[in-house]
Parts: structure tokens; sequence; C-alpha cells
């Protein structure tokens, strides 16, 4: 079975157990496309693999494929494995993000089901920053160069290119999915500025919108070989309370190439509106 029908396969598991299970059932962590009882945990991590590559100029080369998690690929008969998640919140905890009122009531009136409809990723949308790293169960391809750090992501082939040259944010950027990123070295890890970012993307898979001033911070580093490590920092002052930091996620080396794979032929929000107008109907009577 390859490597997206596997995740899709799994994917139609966790839609099945959102459609079934009771509402107040808890949301698999990002970076994790389980159901409880799929497959047995047998996944191994990665060893560290040696010495972080490094660049002529001296910096960590973060170039390479990279899958979420710690073992370097898929293997569902261990979805469930903390290998194969990117963090493990009882090794490092996350704090939830402190919505202001409006916006912890607005969160509240959207129903379970509403919540995945108006999902961007089953609307089929580009995830976003940082989605393209934190609700991104797919592998991505970095290659770095001398003054830009390009991404590649296998989920519906969208890529960004950052650029490591010293420049500004232009002062008034248009919004983009990925928003406008410049990047700068602070030692061996790769600090990213993200502005402009649509406010069509969400931060989680539970409903965490933003507004357009929204502020993102990312940090890159290889610690070793075989290892990359993601954290972000959001501020978002129309939306939070205060600014939230992530856990650090891991992300491991891969030996095969990116897939081809677009969002097409989505039965995700066909199953869900079927779901919706069940419930409309169930509550009419």
């Amino acid at each position: 079975m390859g490597r997206r029908l596997s995740i899709a396969v799994a994917i139609e598991a966790a839609l099945l157990a959102i459609l079934f299970l009771p509402l107040v059932s808890a949301r698999p962590q990002a970076g994790q496309v389980s159901v409880p009882g799929f497959g047995k945990p047998n996944a191994k991590p990665l060893p560290s693999g040696g010495a972080t590559p490094r660049t002529p100029d001296g910096h960590p080369d973060l170039s390479g494929v990279w899958f979420p998690g710690n073992t370097g690929g898929y293997d569902l008969t261990a979805e469930d494995d903390p290998a194969q998640k990117q963090f493990d919140p009882k090794q490092t905890p996350e704090e939830k993000p402190s919505f202001q009122p409006w916006a912890e009531e607005r969160l509240k009136r959207m129903s379970r089901v509403d919540m995945e409809l108006l999902r961007p990723s089953v609307n089929c949308l580009p995830r976003g920053v940082p989605g393209m790293f934190i609700t991104n169960p797919y592998p991505i391809q970095l290659v770095q160069t001398g003054n830009q750090l390009i991404q590649l992501n296998e989920l519906n082939n969208n890529f960004r290119i950052v650029p490591i040259d010293g420049r500004p944010h232009p002062k008034d950027p248009d919004p983009t999915f990925n928003g406008n990123a410049i990047s700068h070295w602070e030692g061996d890890t790769l600090v990213i500025d993200v502005i402009a970012i649509d406010v069509s993307t969400w931060n989680n898979f539970t409903g965490w919108f933003h507004s357009d001033q929204e502020h993102v911070v990312e940090r890159l580093n290889r610690p070793s070989k075989n290892y990359l490590i993601y954290q972000v920092t959001i501020e978002d002052p129309r939306v939070l309370t205060k600014m939230w930091v992530s856990a650090p996620r891991h992300w491991s080396l891969g030996h095969e190439g990116l897939d081809e794979y677009y969002c097409t032929n989505n039965k995700e929000e066909e199953a869900l509106k079927a779901l919706k107008k069940l419930s409309n109907e169930s509550s009419d009577k």
C-alpha cells in the first residue's frame, strides 16, 4: 500500500471516529492521523545518525526529506505509537492557546460537525503557516542554499521560498496562505519571521482561526543528522490574550522522495454534510 493511500485510510478511519463516537471524544494531536485501537505499537525511533551536516559557511544544513515524528517514515501497524507523533505531551506539555473572550465564545458556538466542515484541509485549502508543519501528517522536503530555504510539501504539492539574506518585510505585503517570510540565523537555529497570513487558514484542527494581525515566528534546528526540531511562537492581539509557544516538534529524516498528492475527489466534506443534514433532521423532530 502506498504512503498516500495508507495515510488516506487512516484519515478515513479518523473521520468515521468523528462521525460516530461521542462528541466529547479527544481529538488527535497535530501530526497524528490515528484512531485508538487501530494497529499495534511497534515503531522504533531512528538513532541520532551522527553529527549535524553543515554547509560551507558553517550553518546546519536543513536539507532532506522529513517525516513527522521520530521513525523516518510511516508504519500504520504502529499508528498510535508515541514514536510517530511530533511530540509527546507527557514529556513536553503544550499550553493551550489563550483566546480573547469573544473568540472563545465563537469557538464554543461551533458544533463538532461545523468545525470539521469549516476546517481548511477538508475544503482542500492550503494549511499555510504554521499548519504546513504542525497540522501536516505528510512529509516535506527542505532544500537549503546559501541565501534561501525552499520548502516542498507533499500535501497538495505546495511550496514556499524563505530568503536568508537579511532583508526586511515589505511595508504592506499582500496576504497569502504561507504569509510573507524572512529569516536569519541565531546560532544553529534558523528563525523564520512570518506576517500577512491569509485569515482562511487555521492554526490547529479544532477551529483556531486568526486575524490579519497574526505574527508567527518559526524556529528550525537540526541537532543531529536524522532529526529536525520545529518550534513556533504565535502572537495575535486580536484573537489571543497572550503569546502562544508550541512544544518542540520532531521530524525525522526519510530515505524516499515525495509523492505527488493533490486534494481531489474529497469525500470528507460530502460525509460531513450528510451527517449535518441527519443531525438537523433529528433536532427538528
